[in-house]
């Protein structure tokens, strides 16, 4: 019986396998719209796609991100300034791009752009903490796609959304799980709503990758800038051992799981963008696929333990 199941599974693996090395065809003919274009995975997947004959429109924040992307690029490639934050600037894009693509309307929107900071204990933040990160992570993917659905829905396309695999646990306080899991949602509620039109819609799960998402000293120098703003009672609550220990725990831990590799997750993106038959939701990253997504469907006592039992206590823990 065991070697039945065991062929069963080898041959649903060789299936999904075979299924999914099939690619759309007419890549020159397609518009691929990426925001979040001036370092890491979005700069990294806009010349790649370039590479592969692709039309990429990269949206990117910074002149001097435009100007060294187009540097590296061919003439394929265009840029566009974007503030996912502003609704102006997104509607700004979108206008140029529907006059970039016309009839063939827009093969994919790759909602890439996204901060980490601020972070930190819940009761280390305001509300304007949380609304400064959720305009990027959260408000910023869903403007940007909403901008330009109907040039999607027109060309039967795709929208990737790079959300995280902490939007499927948190680990951490502060704003950034929480817009993880906002964007979560939002794919999911969007996927069934553009099924009826031909349009897939796919999610991007990474675990810990080096990027400027990811970078130690601004991490840390986030903590203790967080520190420092804190009323005197907040601070008596958690003692300086505890940011002590904290500052050394980021730095022990982003050494030990993060990955240096971003075709791992490039490689992800160009596959929910290329592949005839995309899968729903990627996760890249050995930590993402080993440790995060099983904990995640652990009882929340067991998760609850084990991360109180690897972080920090503050000076009046009761526990």
């Amino acid at each position: 019986m065991f070697l039945y199941i065991l062929a069963l599974v080898a041959i649903w693996f060789i299936y999904r396998w075979l299924r999914e090395t099939k690619r759309v065809p007419n890549k020159g003919d397609k518009y691929v719209y990426i925001t979040g274009c001036d370092s890491g995975f979005g700069n990294r997947l806009a010349w790649h796609l370039d590479e592969l004959g692709f039309r990429v429109i990269a949206g990117c924040y910074t002149k001097e991100g435009e100007s060294a992307l187009r540097k590296l690029s061919s003439e394929r490639l265009s840029t566009v300034s974007l503030d996912v934050t502003k609704s102006e600037s997104v509607s700004k894009a979108a206008a140029s791009i529907k006059t970039l693509v016309g009839e063939k309307g827009l093969w994919a929107v790759v909602n890439n752009a996204g901060v980490s900071v601020p972070s930190g204990p819940n009761d280390w933040l305001t509300i304007e903490d949380f609304k400064s990160m959720l305009a990027v992570n959260l408000n910023g993917v869903i403007d940007v796609t909403l901008s330009v659905l109907p040039l999607i829905k027109k060309a039967r396309g795709r929208v990737v959304n790079v959300a995280s695999v902490f939007g499927r646990i948190s680990p951490f306080g502060g704003p950034y799980c929480v817009s993880k899991y906002g964007v979560e949602a939002f794919n999911d509620c969007l996927r069934l709503n553009m099924a009826p039109f031909g349009v897939k819609v796919l999610c991007i799960e990474p675990g810990f990758f080096k990027t400027s998402v990811t970078d130690t000293a601004l991490v840390q120098n986030n903590l203790k800038k967080l520190w420092d703003r804190l009323p005197q009672d907040v601070r008596d609550d958690y003692g300086r051992v505890y940011l002590e220990k904290t500052l050394e725990g980021v730095d022990q831990r982003f050494n030990q799981l993060t990955d240096s590799d971003l075709m791992k997750v490039v490689g992800c993106m160009e596959h929910a963008i290329t592949a005839v038959h995309p899968r729903y939701r990627y996760s890249p990253g050995w930590d993402a696929k080993f440790f995060w997504l099983p904990m995640s469907y652990l009882p929340t006592f067991i998760t609850d333990a084990f991360f109180l039992s690897n972080t920090p206590k503050p000076i009046k823990s009761v526990l």
